[in-house]
């Protein structure tokens, strides 16, 4: 039987613990019981882990031995802040998927509203792919970056590959583009309405490589998904 998977709160070299709401939800809904058995992710590392004690405030378990674990999916995705439902859909979808880090960007057609209260969603956004890989089994939690213009968000590159999805390109796909040896890619997803003219013409400074998903216009949550689907596959 597979075992439910916890990222810890706090941890030691031999202890890891569950506080607030993943402390309540053990301990009430799922009756944690001393004795009980769970994999418990700390620092990225996974491990075997027995509770030693369980309360509605912190559930403390005693770290046993390290088990082998997935790395993340080498890619970094840089999306573009788009109507919050849909862009939360994204980011969960994303972290399934195992993007490892995850850049919002503020893009010439982000909508302003949008654009003023995306800061105040980062920490939402940073629950969300939390319980993501929680659910998935992640041993990983996505970084996700403060929101930045895209200039800023181009600079914190420093994947060996960059490809821009664009509605504009027809011929080079993501598959061919990705090839078979790549170690580490970025990945761009514009917003409604696609990115500005001159935001394609920084990219093309920037060294990144226009790529299509095919012939459909796609909304940019299922790009987000279509995207690393193929970067998964790929790498």
């Amino acid at each position: 039987m597979t075992r439910r998977r916890w990222i810890a709160d706090t941890w030691t070299d031999t202890t890891a613990s569950l506080k607030g709401e993943q402390a309540a939800h053990l301990a009430r809904v799922l009756r944690a019981q001393s004795g009980q058995v769970f994999d418990v992710v700390t620092n990225g590392f996974l491990h075997r882990a027995e509770i030693v004690s369980a309360d509605e405030h912190e559930v403390v378990f005693a770290l046993h031995e390290e088990l082998e674990a997935e790395s993340a999916l080498p890619v970094h995705l840089l999306m573009a802040v788009f109507k919050f439902d849909h862009m939360e859909w994204g980011i969960e979808k994303a972290t399934e998927l195992g993007a490892a880090r995850i850049t919002p960007v503020i893009a010439r057609r982000t909508e302003k509203h949008l654009a003023q209260a995306a800061a105040k969603r980062v920490e939402r956004w940073r629950r969300i792919v939390r319980e993501a890989a929680q659910q998935s089994r992640r041993s990983d939690v996505p970084l996700v970056d403060e929101p930045v213009a895209l200039k800023a968000a181009l600079g914190m590159v420093s994947a060996e590959k960059k490809l821009l999805l664009a509605e504009t390109e027809q011929e080079n796909s993501l598959k061919a583009a990705l090839g078979s040896d790549v170690e580490s890619v970025a990945l761009a997803i514009g917003p409604e309405g696609g990115w500005a003219a001159e935001e394609m013409a920084l990219f093309s400074e920037s060294g990144w490589k226009h790529v299509t998903l095919g012939p459909r216009i796609l909304r940019a949550e299922t790009a987000t998904i279509a995207g690393l689907a193929v970067c998964a596959a790929m790498l």
